[in-house]
């Protein structure tokens, strides 16, 4: 059992990617401003108290790099799903020229699985990856999160599926996916870590992370971008 959060697993075989980040890779070798856009619905834009993940990402980043000059902006907004977020693309990505952008999705479409097609859902995400793939950036995708839920009724298989797709659309454009889903199993699993723990104790649909967990995710996608920084880097 993990008492400490602070000590929850971050494996490079759940977490760790496949491509390297040469765009971010050349920009963190100058001295120039740097932009990460941070995409996605209710676990990007935040909730109640709990600091989101990009906020905490940029802190982790700049501390890595000793270098105050990288932002991370979020472009979160709660509910949205990939045909929505798909709309923001001029306005909350490319008009930033960003160097890297994050792209969580999938929730909602389970979540919501009333409003949504999961199969439209991974068509719509494919579109954006290539859209995203056709500008002078690097890109990566967060896949939903292991809560309960996710796992209630027929959710546990849409879930499933949901993560599969992502992962095999990814493959398909080739770009890294932060697995979130496969890294809070494993804190539920292996690390032995409560439900009660991982969720943020003032949402009653028990959907959203607790500030422990957020945190630790973060120190994780910071640690696997520089590692996907140095491959790049080690590769020129």
């Amino acid at each position: 059992m993990v008492d400490n959060f602070a000590f929850a697993d971050l494996p490079d075989e759940v977490i760790g990617f496949k491509y390297p980040f040469p765009r971010l890779a050349e920009a963190l070798r100058g001295s120039g401003r740097i932009k990460i856009i941070a995409m996605g619905s209710s676990s990007t834009a935040g909730r109640g108290d709990v600091v989101p993940y990009p906020y905490r990402l940029e802190m982790y980043l700049r501390a890595a790099r000793n270098n105050p000059n990288i932002d991370v902006l979020n472009r979160g907004i709660g509910g949205q799903e990939a045909d929505k977020e798909l709309l923001r693309f001029q306005a909350d990505i490319f008009s930033e020229t960003p160097l890297l952008v994050i792209w969580q999705v999938g929730t909602n479409a389970v979540f919501h699985k009333e409003d949504y097609n999961i199969d439209d859902i991974a068509d719509k995400i494919a579109i954006g990856l290539d859209q995203l793939r056709a500008h002078p950036l690097d890109v990566m995708l967060i896949d939903p999160q292991y809560v309960p839920a996710m796992l209630l009724d027929d959710r546990a298989g849409l879930s499933e599926r949901m993560v599969s797709l992502i992962s095999a659309v990814a493959e398909r454009i080739r770009v890294n996916v932060f697995h979130r889903w496969a890294l809070m199993r494993h804190w539920h699993v292996h690390n032995n870590i409560s439900f009660e723990r991982m969720l943020d104790p003032t949402d009653p649909d028990r959907l959203h992370q607790s500030d422990a967990s957020t945190l630790r995710l973060s120190r994780g996608l910071c640690d696997t971008i520089m590692k996907a920084v140095a491959a790049a880097q080690g590769a020129t």
